[in-house]
């Protein structure tokens, strides 16, 4: 058995049970930790498979970004975790059975495809990495429906924004435009109070 079956055949394992811990886990922030052992497996099995720039995005992406956010809403909701799991076993054979399908098919095609027989892509040998070949495919060929998508994902979260924006009237707010159209005048008022000694003087007349 070479090294890099050893590592595959380890990863494998920890992922295996770091996805039956996710699943099992009755406490929520453990079920969020496996997920994440679950995420740094995954990508140790990317690297192997010489995949370099989706380990680092499921890295970043995943493990940095979502799965620390979705640690914070978590951890900052007061979860009932027994009626969440009430209907768990009512769930489970059909569960199960999905599962199952999706093992026979990952299995039917890992074990007749054609990457048994790729030992490196030709891309990674021309520019001498994945992360390399990319770059070279996403600035040259793909540019533009890159650009396009990264519009059209930039027009989708704007209007996303829009519609759940509700405005208060309670809520107070400054209006840049009014700010900058105010005059001296408007700000400042000269006021015209008499001295100390005159309002003494004034006060001892009385």
């Amino acid at each position: 058995m070479s090294t890099e079956t050893a590592l595959f055949w380890i990863f494998a394992a920890i992922l295996l049970a770091a996805a039956f811990r996710v699943i099992t886990a009755r406490n929520p922030v453990h079920a969020v930790l496996f997920l994440v052992l679950a995420f740094f497996s995954t990508s140790c099995l990317w690297m192997l498979l010489r995949a370099e720039f989706l380990a680092i995005a499921l890295v970043l992406v995943y493990v940095g970004a979502v799965m620390v956010l979705f640690l914070f809403v978590v951890m900052m909701l007061d979860i009932n975790i027994d009626r969440v799991r009430q209907g768990f076993w009512r769930h489970f054979p059909l569960a199960a059975l999905v599962g199952v399908i999706i093992a026979l098919q990952l299995w039917a095609v890992l074990s007749h495809g054609r990457w048994q027989t790729i030992e490196a892509p030709a891309a990674n040998a021309a520019y001498g990495s994945n992360i390399a070949a990319l770059g070279v495919l996403t600035f040259t060929e793909y540019a533009y429906p890159l650009q396009i998508a990264g519009v059209i994902l930039l027009v989708a979260m704007i209007a996303a924004i829009a519609l759940t924006l509700r405005g208060r009237k309670d809520s107070k707010h400054q209006d840049p435009a009014q700010q900058v159209l105010v005059k001296r005048a408007d700000r400042v008022r000269m006021v015209s109070m008499p001295s100390d000694a005159q309002a003494r003087q004034d006060a001892r007349r009385a």
